[in-house]
């Protein structure tokens, strides 16, 4: 009972740590001004730079053992993959826009918030993944150091999870202009974690192997959204340092945090 409750801790610390990232955008009592959001915008390109490069592509590397010298190819490919999601995102995203006469309101207020949500919660599906496959092989071993290491795994990326909240809602509060919808994006980009960390508890030995495909199509996904929208429109102020070096701040905290933390 001791390990199951562990368990269901770790998979709701995930959650919880990215919802309280997404709750830092309560804490401005003003709306943000134009240099706040580009510097915003450009800490989040970085974190979602490093985290798709330590945080996906080099554990789908890794994760690829099998493939031998090939081993890059499940890493190229579902890059590549990630980026054309969201090219055919463009394509239909319109067409199901519910107000669909007036597209020039789609691409301005809507189009990149959804984006921002969907880069993200794609990077959340792997990590939640990876979750419940470390507390499935711990409910295999049967052991309690083999929880707690897994406990370790859970608050490692929680860690990881409160920046990425807040990456996701503090440039959000401007494009949405309300701070309770930029909350909401935040917080369901999490929402995914737990869910995938559930499945892949019960599905701990089959899904491994899809696991280097999803980690990289993770990490096109989200380059492709920091290369199309927010870097663009971290460079939109006259002040043209000021998002690059919320992008090189942004780059440098998520990278420490994902070689401290493994």
């Amino acid at each position: 009972m001791y390990n199951v409750l562990l368990t269901i801790f770790g998979f709701a610390l995930i959650f919880a740590a990215t919802t309280l990232g997404a709750a830092l955008v309560f804490f401005f009592k003003k709306e943000i001004s134009n240099k706040t959001n580009v510097l915003f915008l450009g800490f989040a390109s970085g974190i979602m730079i490093a985290a798709s490069i330590w945080s996906l592509i080099i554990p789908s590397i890794e994760g690829a053992g099998d493939y031998g010298s090939w081993n890059f190819v499940p890493a190229v490919v579902g890059f590549l993959l990630g980026g054309l999601f969201f090219v055919f995102l463009d394509k239909v995203a319109p067409q199901l826009y519910a107000g669909g006469n007036n597209q020039e309101d789609f691409k301005s207020d809507i189009k990149k918030p959804v984006k921002m949500f969907i880069a993200m919660t794609i990077h959340n599906i792997p990590e939640g993944l990876a979750v419940g496959f470390a507390f499935g092989a711990a409910a295999a071993y049967g052991t309690q150091s083999a929880t707690l290491s897994a406990l370790g795994l859970a608050v490692g990326i929680a860690i990881q999870n409160f920046p990425e909240g807040a990456a996701v809602s503090l440039p959000l509060q401007r494009a949405t202009g309300s701070k309770s919808k930029s909350f909401l994006f935040g917080m369901a980009s999490g929402a995914v974690e737990p869910v995938a960390a559930v499945i892949g508890y019960f599905l701990a030995s089959s899904l491994i192997k899809a696991q280097p495909w999803l980690l990289s199509f993770a990490a096109g996904a989200m380059i492709f959204v920091v290369a199309e929208d927010l870097i663009p429109e971290a460079k939109t102020d006259n002040n043209s340092h000021l998002g690059t070096w919320g992008v090189m701040f942004g780059f440098a905290i998520m990278m420490a945090l994902d070689v401290a933390l493994g």
